[in-house]
C-alpha cells in the first residue's frame, strides 16, 4: 500500500499521523451512544498518545462538555492552553499541588482523606471553593474509598461543604469487566454505585453528575449512563469492546497511523540469522530492510517475529528480535523496496495495513498499550482539520 497520507518532514525516521477530524467524528458517534448523558472525553496519558492539546481541542468540536485527565499536571496544561469547559483531574499524590488547580477551575476526583484534607487546606489558602467528586471503590479493588471508609470521607466532606471549602459535586467510579458485557460484577458495581450516590442525597449533596461508564460501558450498556459518561480509549477509534465489534462496528475511526521510513535495504543469503540471538533465519537468498523505529519508541519488544508491518502494500512480519532503536524486516527477494520507502506499522486498516488491535492481539496486550506506549522520538503530525490552533 502507498500511504495516502502527506510526506513528513525531510530525515523523519517516524511519524504519528492524528486524525483529529476522526477524533471529532469519534467524539460525535459517542454522543449518539451516550443519550441524554454528557460526555467526558478523557485525555490522560498525553491523550493516549495521540497529543494531549490538539486532541483536547478536537474534542470539544466533537461535542464534548466535559475533559479528564489522570494527573493534575495534565490538566494545567489544558487550562494554561486556554481549553474551556469542565476539566476533571483525580490522580495525585500528598503534596500536590491542588491550589494550581483550584485557581485553574479545575474538579478534583477524591478517593481518599489525605486528599480531601490537602484540597481543604489549598481551599483556605485561595479563597476558591473546591469541586470534588468522591470516588467509590464499587468492586474494582482499585482507587476509591472502599465500604464503610466511603462514608466516612462523605461525612468529612459534607463538613468541609458546610464550612464553605468544598462543594460536593458529583460521586463516580470504575468499573472492572465493563468490556464483558454481561459479567455479573457490573451489575454487582452498579448496585453499590447507586448505594453510594442514594448515601450522598441523604447527607444532603445536591450532585451535578453521577458517572460510572467508560468507553465499553458507553457503547454496551445504557443503564451505566446515569449523568456523564467517561469516554477514552473509544475517542481515539479503537474499539472498547474488540471481542464483540471492531472499531466501525460502533462509528468509529482509527484517529493515529504510525509511519516509518526504510533506513537500509540489502541483499543477504539464505541462512543468515537476523538481529539478536538470531531468532530469525532467512530460508533463502533475501532482501532485507531496517526500520529505525523499536522499543524506545514503543514498539514492543514482544512483537520480535510477529509485530506486522506493510511495505509497499505487502504484508510483512517484524524478522528477529526487536532492538532498542531498530527492527528488521525480510522484504523477499523480488522486493524492490529502497531506503525511504514507508513501512506503514499501522493505521486504520481502510487500505489493508495492520491496526493497532492486531498489534495487541500479535503481542498479547490490549490497543491502549500498543498507542499510549510511543515514544518522544516519533514525531506527531496532525492531520484532518485545517487549523490545528
Amino acid at each position: 500500500m502507498t500511504s495516502p497520507l502527506p510526506p513528513a518532514r525531510p530525515g523523519s525516521q517516524a511519524t504519528a499521523y492524528v486524525d483529529l477530524g476522526a477524533v471529532e467524528g469519534n467524539v460525535r458517534a459517542l454522543r449518539g451512544h451516550a443519550g441524554p448523558a454528557a460526555l467526558m472525553a478523557v485525555v490522560k496519558a498525553d491523550a493516549y498518545g495521540h497529543g494531549l492539546v490538539p486532541v483536547a481541542r478536537a474534542a470539544i468540536r466533537g461535542g464534548a462538555t466535559w475533559l479528564g485527565t489522570a494527573r493534575l499536571s495534565e490538566a494545567i496544561t489544558l487550562r494554561d492552553n486556554g481549553i474551556p469547559g469542565r476539566l476533571m483531574a483525580w490522580q495525585a499524590v500528598p503534596g500536590a499541588d491542588f491550589a494550581a488547580c483550584l485557581e485553574r477551575e479545575i474538579d478534583l476526583g477524591v478517593s481518599a482523606p489525605w486528599a480531601l484534607d490537602e484540597i481543604v487546606a489549598a481551599a483556605r489558602h485561595t479563597g476558591i471553593t473546591a469541586r470534588v467528586h468522591l470516588k467509590v471503590d464499587t468492586g474494582l479493588g482499585r482507587a476509591g474509598a472502599y465500604a464503610a471508609d466511603f462514608t466516612a470521607l462523605l461525612d468529612a466532606a459534607v463538613a468541609a461543604a458546610r464550612e464553605g471549602t468544598v462543594r460536593v459535586v458529583g460521586v463516580w467510579s470504575h468499573l472492572a469487566c465493563a468490556d464483558e458485557p454481561g459479567h455479573p460484577s457490573i451489575r454487582a458495581q452498579q448496585l453499590v454505585f447507586e448505594a453510594a450516590v442514594a448515601e450522598a442525597a441523604r447527607a444532603g449533596c445536591e450532585l451535578e453528575v453521577r458517572h460510572l461508564a467508560n468507553s465499553a460501558a458507553t457503547v454496551t450498556d445504557p443503564s451505566l449512563h446515569y449523568d456523564l459518561v467517561r469516554t477514552g480509549i473509544a475517542i481515539y477509534g479503537l474499539s472498547p469492546v474488540p471481542a464483540l465489534g471492531d472499531s466501525a462496528a460502533y462509528g468509529l475511526t482509527p484517529a493515529m497511523t504510525l509511519v516509518a521510513r526504510l533506513a537500509l535495504v540489502k541483499d543477504v543469503p539464505a541462512g543468515q540469522g537476523v538481529s539478536y540471538g538470531h531468532l530469525y533465519t532467512t530460508t533463502e537468498a533475501t532482501r532485507l530492510g531496517l526500520v529505525p523505529l523499536g522499543y524506545a519508541d514503543g514498539i514492543p519488544r514482544n512483537a520480535s517475529n510477529v509485530g506486522p508491518l506493510a511495505v509497499g502494500g505487502v504484508r510483512h512480519r517484524i524478522a528477529g528480535r526487536v532492538c532498542m532503536d531498530q527492527v528488521v524486516v525480510d522484504l523477499g527477494a523480488g522486493s524492490n523496496a529502497r531506503a525511504g520507502d514507508d513501512v506503514v506499522i499501522f493505521g486504520t486498516g481502510g487500505a489493508g495495513e495492520p491496526t493497532a488491535q492486531e498489534w495487541a492481539v500479535s503481542t498479547g496486550t490490549i490497543s491502549y498499550e500498543i498507542v499510549t506506549r510511543l515514544g518522544p522520538r516519533v514525531e506527531r503530525e496532525y492531520v484532518g482539520v485545517e487549523e490545528v490552533g
